[in-house]
């Protein structure tokens, strides 16, 4: 008799686990992500990072209580003129790793309320859009630097 009740018993709860794993699991591998350091007055940063994601997935936007907001935006040369703009959304083909660095694509975080000290945390939420058209979020806490972790030198951060 118990040998009857125990296997739909582990049967339901292997099932349940399964579910609860896949709803709470990142929309987004997440490698090397930093936030610019900032000094008095900036009223701007960046934030760069390599995402892979496991499915089709857009990022939509960036959240963050640390500026008035962040958007995804874009560096790219217009002939011999560098030009930065917002993005709608980036695409993040799965299983290819999209790079926001300086100079590329990047998260532009505006109207900051304080400056970005180094040594400190970011708090940042990437909002994502899977080919379902739900959105996914996912918490990050990003150290800020003065330069990319692991790099040799610094790079300007473009002005607005």
């Amino acid at each position: 008799m118990f040998r009857r009740f125990t296997t739909p018993l582990l049967f339901a709860a292997a099932l349940l686990a399964g579910l609860a794993h896949a709803q709470g699991a990142a929309p987004a591998q997440i490698e090397g992500a930093w936030a610019r350091a900032s000094v008095t007055g900036q009223k701007a940063s960046g934030a760069f990072m390599r995402i892979t994601a496991g499915e089709p997935l857009q990022l939509l936007r960036a959240e963050t209580p640390a500026a008035g907001h962040a958007e995804v935006h874009e560096m790219a040369m217009d002939g011999h003129v560098m030009k930065m703009r917002a993005l709608p959304r980036l695409d993040l083909p799965a299983g290819k790793t999209v790079e926001l660095q300086p100079g590329g694509y990047h998260i532009m975080l505006m109207d900051l309320k304080a400056p970005l000290a180094k040594d400190t945390q970011l708090p940042l939420t990437l909002v994502f859009q899977d080919a379902q058209g739900k959105e996914r979020r996912m918490e990050l806490q990003l150290p800020v630097k003065t330069m990319a972790p692991g790099s040799a030198g610094a790079m300007p951060m473009p002005k607005h």
